[in-house]
């Protein structure tokens, strides 16, 4: 594990009740396992995260979230989407490649609805020319793929854009 990855998983486990842990787990069934950490503990963490390593670059933002993802923790794959949230900017179409392996194993729209409004809604919108096309080419294939998560992402970035 890197070092960042070992911050963020310490901290999230340091933050985590068991009280907190039985109530998330309720909700979120059996799907992915579950620390017990609040969602403001989670965006703490990553905005420590951020304060610690101040120069992370693209690759190392989008290593660092698969990293996170990889393991079936809910607030792991949680500080996934916030950290990609927060560098939301320095993402571009081919990063949806990522972003559709996280889908497909979100497991539970406490993890799908934020990484679509969050995360693929702004990159899209702000895309323009060229990577705009792949990136509508991209959403169109999601709509076809007939996985539900990807099918939920794609028509929840269409409907947002189309009522803009």
């Amino acid at each position: 594990m890197s070092d960042a990855g070992d911050f963020v998983d310490r901290t999230l486990q340091y933050e985590a009740t068991w009280e907190r842990a039985a109530e998330w787990q309720a909700q979120l069934g059996a799907e992915l396992e579950v620390y017990g950490s609040s969602v403001g503990a989670v965006r703490g963490t990553i905005r420590d995260l951020a304060r610690r390593h101040r120069s992370m670059t693209h690759d190392e933002v989008t290593a660092l979230s698969s990293e996170l993802w990889n393991v079936p923790v809910f607030e792991r794959r949680f500080a996934a989407i916030v950290l990609l949230q927060a560098n939301v900017t320095r993402l571009d179409n081919n990063d949806l490649t990522r972003i559709e392996g996280f889908l497909r194993g979100a497991a539970v729209p406490e993890l799908a609805d934020p990484l679509t409004v969050d995360v693929v809604l702004p990159l899209v919108q702000r895309l323009t020319g060229a990577n705009r096309a792949r990136a509508d080419t991209a959403l169109a294939r999601w709509a076809r793929d007939g996985d539900p998560w990807l099918l939920r992402a794609a028509r929840g970035v269409h409907a947002r854009i189309a009522s803009e």
